[in-house]
């Protein structure tokens, strides 16, 4: 590895409580495969625990005890994360490139993860038996894109949990057509982490009718 990987943060413990080696675990795997695998880029180590791994842990309180479904899930971010933070929460991880779906497979394998379901599909194709109660997404299109692909996934009452950008306000606004469309309510803007992480999260939140 030409770069190290960052010294855990003090907010690790707080925010994974006794599930810290898990996360601790998942964390080294990433550092030690991810750029060979395609899932992080070249400069990610230095902050891969702040950038990364907290940036994804910081929204677990949002997550209800049901079926959530991480659309995009890649490295595991932030399905992965969260079902590490959030056991008493199911698991459904939707990632469409076989690379991707091996590593997420071998990453339920090795932390004993029995609250992780892997999925190969893009979201607009996929298959489920019973809708989702959350669906969460990181880094993978604007909202109003994100919108065709996840709102149909939840059922009624359902949540969208998106993790955004600082543009997150200006993408709202910017999806009033497809909010309309697709009937979300209370779609709000939650900015997560604030004295708590070095880089605060936001998340697009909204419920669907």
């Amino acid at each position: 590895m030409t770069e190290t990987l960052e010294v855990e943060p003090a907010a690790a413990v707080p925010l994974f409580g006794d599930r810290i080696e898990l996360a601790r675990q998942f964390t080294r795997s990433l550092a030690e495969q991810g750029e060979e695998r395609g899932l992080i880029g070249p400069l990610e180590l230095p902050r891969l625990w702040s950038r990364h791994i907290l940036n994804c842990a910081i929204v677990a309180p949002l997550i209800k005890p049901g079926r959530v479904g991480d659309v995009g899930s890649g490295a595991g971010l932030p399905g992965i994360v969260l079902a590490i933070a959030r056991p008493d929460a199911t698991f459904v991880l939707i990632e469409p490139m076989e690379r991707r779906v091996a590593w997420l497979n071998e990453q339920v394998d090795e932390l004993g993860l029995a609250n992780v379901q892997v999925t190969r599909a893009r979201a607009e194709d996929v298959r489920l038996d019973s809708p989702l109660d959350q669906v969460t997404a990181r880094a993978v299109s604007a909202f109003r894109k994100l919108i065709p692909l996840t709102a149909p996934l939840v059922g009624d009452g359902g949540e969208l949990v998106l993790m955004k950008g600082a543009g997150a306000p200006a993408e709202v606004e910017a999806a009033a057509k497809e909010i309309r469309r697709f009937k979300l309510y209370d779609v709000e803007v939650l900015t997560l982490g604030d004295g708590v992480l070095d880089e605060v999260t936001r998340v697009i939140r909204a419920s669907v009718r």
